[in-house]
């Protein structure tokens, strides 16, 4: 199992965003975070079940997101920047287009500083589940109105929502997007059938 590594380079620097931005694209080939105390995290690559479920997943949002023309869609080479300093890239995540609308050209190209209405993530064998329930909760503090931690091993889902306790759901066969994904329902047998 390959594990995420974090570097701490604050007694030697911290890292401005446009320098975090050119870092990354120096290293395509390395799926880079920031967490809120300025500490790099270099996350392994998926596996071939994780990923082709993860595209599995997203292909789901895009068809229902092209019908509804409600928001953006976007996948996990996503990073986005948050209030609190952190640069994360959910597995999957929408945005309301009235949202979106509000960033300029360069804040959309580079690392958007907007935090996503609503985010997956999904766990690899390589996760933590406590590293990732603790990004989960920060999404939600940062403004995420809807989260799904969504764990084919154990066939359950941790739904997050803001002012609410984390629901846990155990082999449903359905999950609605409630008033956030408005129409949207996973058909979680996808997940369930790769496992």
């Amino acid at each position: 199992m390959i594990a995420s590594y974090t570097l701490d380079f604050s007694s030697v620097c911290q890292l401005t965003d446009e320098q975090f931005y050119k870092l990354c694209r120096k290293n395509p080939d390395t799926k880079l975070e920031r967490n809120a105390q300025g500490e790099i995290i270099i996350m392994p690559p998926t596996g071939g079940e994780t990923g082709k479920l993860n595209a599995k997943l997203t292909s789901r949002f895009v068809v229902w997101n092209e019908q509804t023309q409600l928001g953006e869609v976007f996948d996990s080479s996503t990073c986005f920047k948050f209030p609190n300093g952190a640069n994360r890239s959910p597995d999957v995540s929408w945005i309301k287009q009235e949202r979106w609308n509000t960033l300029t050209s360069e804040e959309k190209e580079k690392f958007p500083p907007i935090v996503p209405d609503f985010v997956i993530e999904l766990m690899s064998p390589s996760d933590d589940l406590s590293q990732t329930q603790r990004k989960m909760e920060e999404y939600i503090e940062q403004g995420v109105k809807l989260g799904w931690l969504i764990n084919p091993k154990n066939r359950q889902v941790e739904i997050y929502r803001p002012g609410r306790d984390v629901e846990i759901v155990e082999s449903s066969t359905m999950l609605a997007g409630e008033d956030i994904l408005s129409g949207f329902v996973l058909d979680l047998q996808i997940v369930w059938k790769s496992v």
